[in-house]
């Protein structure tokens, strides 16, 4: 151990911190003392932490169940990081994460979320109360739903979002509720059942349950459904099945992916809202709490981010892709997939100046400021805990909430439509 290591964590033993061995943890250099509390913090031997970013609030705990690395992440009041790897992510109040994790940057869990073992996640967004199984991969995607840890929604052990596609593109973040109603933590859960999948870019409503063992490859954006079984969108190949002709980079049909990708980024832009606007209401002059407000704002501006970088390099290649389909294609050609495709590449400049002028897009006052005001008399009523004070809000007000943000993605959706007229529904 260093001597600036062992100094750093002398000082957190003096102000309250628990390390039993503080000979086998380290702390790197750039590690900043005042972005670390000592008060209810428990350190367990073999945890490594790293940034100059890091930020440790009272009552965390790390390594119980094994080493924890942590590197440039900020992490709030009384979360749990039992064993893993956790890189530039940041988690809010009582999340809890098992051993053998994997969170890579990009990465936002919010209130009561939480993982069991062996969970890996990157570009991920859970809001308050989602609950990840063990053995699970869940990266490039937003999570909502569920009123408590005990009514929560759920993602089943050895679940898969498939975010890769064999074209070799990432341009598939799926969207598990939606940010507009999610965020007043008052929806149904959304149930996705174990040894299963899903294939993105999807989108699913509150109150969707999909069966153990199935792999989703459908948009069910209006929720309520049971899904027990499905095949591919298009002809099933049954066993013992023959094996189809695989065309790399034709993509025979875009429309979903475009329309999917346009509506994740219009409910981050929705969130991005509700983090600038209402979570500062609840930091209460902390400043480790402004602290854990300007990495939520970090994270999710990585998230905008990698959303249009995966985007733009979808658009790329559309050229060549529609080049292969007019080699490859015997039947008449599809005009409206060849229009898709052109447009898309074409107008990608304009489609990304849509986003990055609806980044700064507040809403409606007459619905924001009202709505915002609500909060603030419920914070003096009840004090400024984020959960309580949402799920408190009366049902106008929240109605109110959910129709600003609503606006916003609303606005987003349709400038974007009108750069892509194509993609419009006949």
């Amino acid at each position: 151990m260093n001597c600036k290591s062992k100094d750093k964590l002398d000082r957190l033993i003096q102000e309250g911190a628990t390390i039993p061995s503080p000979e086998h943890v380290l702390i790197g250099d750039e590690v900043r003392l005042n972005r670390m509390a000592g008060k209810g913090v428990v350190i367990y031997p073999g945890c490594k932490i790293f940034g100059e970013k890091t930020l440790i609030m009272s009552g965390v705990k790390l390594g119980y169940e094994g080493p924890v690395t942590v590197d440039d992440c900020q992490i709030g009041r009384g979360v749990e990081l039992r064993g893993g790897f956790f890189r530039r992510s940041v988690f809010l109040q009582e999340v809890y994460v098992g051993s053998g994790a994997q969170v890579r940057e990009g990465c936002i869990l919010e209130e009561q979320a939480s993982g069991a073992h062996s969970v890996g996640l990157k570009q991920t967004i859970l809001f308050p109360f989602v609950t990840l199984g063990s053995l699970i991969n869940f990266c490039d995607c937003l999570m909502a739903g569920g009123t408590s840890r005990k009514n929560h929604s759920e993602v089943g052990s050895s679940y898969i979002h498939f975010n890769y596609s064999a074209n070799q593109d990432k341009a598939t973040p799926s969207l598990m509720g939606d940010v507009p109603r999610g965020v007043m933590l008052n929806q149904p859960p959304i149930f996705l059942g174990g040894q299963g999948g899903l294939v993105g870019p999807v989108r699913l409503g509150y109150g969707t349950a999909i069966a153990a063992g199935v792999v989703c490859r459908t948009d069910l954006p209006e929720g309520g459904k049971l899904v027990l079984a499905q095949g591919s969108p298009r002809k099933r190949i049954q066993p013992p099945g023959l094996i189809a002709d695989f065309r790399p980079g034709v993509y025979g049909s875009v429309e979903q992916r475009v329309i999917n990708n346009v509506h994740y980024m219009a409910n981050l832009v929705a969130l991005r809202q509700w983090y600038v606007k209402v979570r500062p209401l609840f930091l209460g002059g902390s400043p480790m709490s402004e602290m854990l407000h300007v990495g939520l704002l970090e994270k999710l501006d990585m998230a905008v981010r990698e959303r249009i970088e995966r985007f733009k390099g979808l658009a790329q290649k559309m050229p060549e892709s529609a080049e292969r389909y007019r080699k490859i294609t015997k039947t008449p050609l599809n005009e409206k997939l060849l229009r898709q495709k052109q447009e898309l590449f074409e107008r990608w400049q304009d489609l990304e100046a849509v986003f990055a002028s609806h980044l700064e897009n507040s809403g409606n006052p007459s619905l924001r400021e009202p709505f915002l005001e609500a909060i603030i008399r419920q914070i003096r009523e009840t004090g400024a805990d984020y959960v309580p004070v949402i799920q408190g809000l009366d049902t106008t007000s929240s109605a109110n909430g959910t129709q600003w943000l609503q606006g916003i993605v609303d606005a987003m959706n349709e400038e974007a439509l009108q750069v892509l007229p194509s993609f419009k529904c006949e």
